[in-house]
């Protein structure tokens, strides 16, 4: 029953072409086998196989510039990949973008429930998830590019309703990390930010009869990881690889406020100072209601956490991110997937559960493009292949939407005088019609959501004909600022608002300014 540790390079040499490979963890290293993946990487170039590859991963795998995937990314190498989130390896999404393998790109929390339907050795996934959006194969099926043919993703109906069916994926070959693994195999993450899929991962190789294999920070006794701390058992595991190097992310080695072990004092965390990225934040904020589970999405949205802490509403709400926090402050940059002081800590894919199913109360969310009829792009900029990540799973079941981001791009927007004035314009990022759907505003009205899409210098609403101009900020003329950085003309509402003032201020907001908690 003990398990072999063995090199990297003696590991990734039991890889035989044709294989389907499902890499585990998230983002810029957390628990991302990045050994594994640089020592497959090293044997392509030096021998010229493993060939012919299907990569799945959930999420985006690197750190945009020189680990996780693009140690991998070399023409040849692959017939698929099946990828979340794709802009954190960029020499991958290119190589999608010329044709050199069949891409897909398909939702990160049906990919994790995929790698349960390969586990359990079923034939698919049957869900909502991705209609109306280029999931849907109505639109595009999840396709990135001419190579991919085939579909993945199939319309069904049942019960007089229409739903999406992905199918399984089997898993030949499972790459994960682990912090922990005693001589039996078995894994724990007791120093890790998060669980991710490792324990499904590995479940759905041993369904398949392939391999897995776990890259591992520490070697610890027979019976030193508890049983109820074990992310999963030893018989799903084949080999161990050792890397004591490899920390809790690409940049931080460890910080026991990431994994419960000790608590940040709010002293710790710099403050957040007045900025065209805090005014977005503080007027998205002012959607806060009182027992509202959140989730707030990677950039310029999590700055709605900070605005609630500063005005002493951190208490009031539960943010949570589909990495499987819940409470606590989500880390930013690259550090995305972890959250200091969490409450609680799940594995992914029973974070997913929740927001495809009952879903969020409030989703805060960041924007590449909004189109007239209030559809959002958020997984393609020209040429460039980006992906959904969790976007689309937390999306379509929330109760409400608030997309946050500027008005366009290269802007050069100034606080003066209690308001907005622009010292330069920029391109439109509110266009007739966005590059690709991954937000469907048709799905949303559908549903009954409330969307609002908030900029520095006005916000919208989404309503039965596309979106409403409701307010826009101080000092905003419409035919001088706000029309030559936009692509239309939107309606108006009536009577059309200012922002408040005091949200281009240095002062804190007056508590009467936040709708649901009053005075």
């Amino acid at each position: 029953m003990t398990k072999p540790v063995v090199t990297a390079e003696e590991a990734v040499s039991q890889i035989p072409d044709g294989a389907t490979i499902g890499i585990g963890g998230s983002g810029a290293g957390h628990a991302i086998p990045d050994l594994l993946l640089k020592a497959l990487g090293e044997r392509f170039r030096r021998t010229g196989h493993p060939r012919e590859l299907t990569l799945v991963h959930a999420f985006g795998v690197g750190n945009q510039k020189d680990r996780g995937l693009e140690h991998m990314a070399f023409p040849g190498m692959y017939k698929r990949v099946v990828g979340g989130h794709w802009s954190m390896a960029p020499s991958m999404a290119k190589l999608a973008a010329e044709n050199a393998f069949e891409a897909y790109c398909l939702p990160a929390g049906v990919i994790t429930q995929l790698f349960h339907t390969a586990a359990a050795g079923s034939p698919g996934w049957l869900t909502h998830v991705g209609l109306e959006t280029f999931i849907d194969p109505r639109l595009e099926g999840g396709k990135l590019n001419g190579r991919a043919t085939e579909d993945l993703v199939e319309l069904v109906e049942r019960d007089g309703r229409r739903w999406l069916f992905y199918r399984t994926i089997p898993i030949d070959v499972a790459l994960i990390h682990a912090w922990e693994a005693d001589p039996l195999g078995n894994l724990g993450m007791t120093k890790e930010a998060g669980f991710w899929h490792n324990c499904p991962l590995a479940q759905a190789a041993k369904t398949a009869g392939g391999i897995t294999i776990a890259v591992v920070r520490e070697l610890v006794d027979r019976g030193g990881i508890h049983p109820q701390r074990v992310v999963a058992p030893g018989c799903f595991v084949d080999y161990i690889v050792h890397d004591p190097g490899q920390g809790m992310t690409f940049q931080i080695d460890f910080d026991p406020t990431l994994n419960g072990d000790a608590v940040k004092p709010e002293s710790d965390f710099p403050p957040f100072p007045l900025s065209i990225r805090k005014v977005i934040a503080r007027r998205a904020a002012l959607e806060l209601a009182p027992g509202a589970v959140l989730n707030v999405g990677f950039g310029m949205p999590d700055g709605v956490v900070k605005v609630a802490r500063e005005q002493g509403l951190a208490d009031t709400i539960l943010p949570t991110i589909e990495h499987g926090q819940f409470g606590g402050i989500p880390a930013e940059g690259l550090d995305f997937g972890a959250s200091y002081n969490a409450q609680a800590i799940l594995e992914t894919i029973h974070m997913f559960d929740f927001y495809q199913g009952r879903g969020v109360d409030q989703a805060y969310l960041g924007f590449l493009q909004v189109d007239r009829h209030g559809n959002v792009n958020v997984s393609k900029l020209g040429d460039t292949v980006i992906g959904t990540g969790g976007f689309i799973d937390i999306h379509q079941r929330a109760r409400k939407v608030v997309f946050c981001g500027t008005l366009a791009v290269r802007a050069k927007p100034e606080i003066a005088a209690g308001g907005i004035r622009y010292a330069a314009h920029g391109k439109p990022k509110f266009v007739e019609d966005v590059l690709q759907i991954t937000f469907s505003a048709r799905y949303a009205l559908e549903q009954r959501q409330e969307v609002l899409y908030v900029t520095e210098a006005a916000v919208f609403r989404l309503a039965e004909g596309g979106i409403v101009l409701e307010e826009v900020a101080p000092g905003i003329d419409l035919e001088r600022d706000l029309y030559p950085q936009m692509g239309f003309r939107p309606r108006l509402a009536q009577p059309l608002r200012t922002m408040p003032a005091e949200l281009f201020e240095d002062e804190l907001l007056p508590r009467r300014l936040f709708r649901y908690y009053g005075a």
